[in-house]
């Protein structure tokens, strides 16, 4: 594992490749280890040219029993340097699952433990044993993600790395952002690829998925007032039974157009909010609904087409709408908004 001792094991190893003629990069790759490991173990170790296992294992033990911890490194907040080791070493391995490099997830859980004022480099390269470069590597990585930040130390002469605790609500609303493009575009591919095809299939589910994380994920940062005008924007839109422009929608809502546009961002930036309705835009501004293709299978939409069908006898319902104006007025069927 990196960061701990060298094996006795793992120094015979070290000496067969390097008598197979290895360079120090491989042999570290295929242990797992850091090349400035291997190279600094041959070079502390090897006699005449020549890596001895035994030998080094035996000036290892020796070195270790002269060592004496430093009180910074004995304990860390009450506890042993190797008991917190483990806890990274264990903590990091779930966040590598997660898909975060096993490295970065390592300095990550090193400073989620470290006190509030951070820790520098040097002693990000004192708790892992590892190299510089790997330290540097990792909190690039993390700088990108926003996980951490920078910090000036006491006399400015150092640069210290930090967890703040704003770092979750960034990483939420990272992730929110993520989850609700994925959504829309899921559903994108369903409309070039057709709802009926294995790909919008697959991309319906997928789109399903991430549209309710997103709703989940986003209720608390998702303004109520803007989350109940959407809802209000899809009713008009409903009821109307027609395709409205932007005009003709906030007249009819009496409200400014900011209003409605914001209200109308919310609905296609959340695909949960219409679910299982679709926000359409056919034309420069001009809105409609529709029902969301993935919604139904091929077989569920043939089957309500099939009962859906007028029996012998009865009156379609493009006759049927005359009459029931005629008996209940010109508003049935209208709409009602302009």
């Amino acid at each position: 594992m990196p960061g701990a001792r060298l094996t006795q094991e793992e120094r015979g190893r070290i000496a067969a490749w390097l008598a197979d003629g290895l360079g120090y990069a491989e042999i570290g790759r295929r242990l797992g280890r850091p090349t400035s490991t291997i190279s600094r173990e041959v070079a502390r170790n090897g006699a005449a040219g020549a890596y001895l296992p035994e030998h080094a294992q035996q000036a290892a033990g020796h070195r270790a029993r002269r060592r004496k911890p430093r009180p910074s490194e004995a304990t860390t907040n009450g506890q042993s340097t190797e008991v917190v080791r483990g806890f990274v070493d264990r903590f990091a391995t779930l966040l590598a699952a997660t898909g975060l490099p096993r490295m970065t997830a390592r300095v990550f859980v090193c400073l989620l433990t470290a006190d509030s004022s951070g820790l520098t480099a040097a002693e990000l390269v004192s708790r892992l044993q590892v190299s510089p470069a790997s330290v540097s590597k990792s909190i690039g990585y993390l700088e990108a993600m926003e996980l951490v930040v920078r910090r000036l130390d006491f006399g400015g002469r150092r640069e210290r790395y930090v967890i703040d605790d704003d770092v979750w609500l960034r990483a939420w609303q990272s992730d929110t952002s993520a989850h609700g493009e994925i959504a829309v575009a899921a559903q994108q591919g369903i409309e070039i690829f057709g709802a009926d095809t294995i790909a919008g299939v697959r991309l319906g589910k997928m789109g399903q998925f991430f549209a309710r994380l997103s709703q989940q994920m986003s209720s608390s940062n998702l303004a109520e007032p803007v989350a109940y005008d959407a809802l209000t924007v899809l009713a008009a839109l409903v009821h109307a039974g027609r395709p409205l422009t932007l005009t003709t929608l906030a007249t009819a809502l009496d409200w400014p157009q900011d209003r409605l546009t914001a209200a109308l961002d919310a609905i296609q930036l959340h695909p949960a909010i219409p679910d299982p309705l679709v926000l359409r835009t056919i034309e420069p501004q001009t809105y409609t609904i529709t029902t969301r293709p993935d919604r139904l299978s091929p077989a569920q939409r043939q089957a309500l087409e099939d009962v859906s069908l007028p029996r012998r006898g009865a009156s379609r319902p493009d006759q049927a709408a005359p009459t029931l104006r005629a008996r209940f007025g010109e508003q049935v069927g209208s709409g009602g908004v302009p």
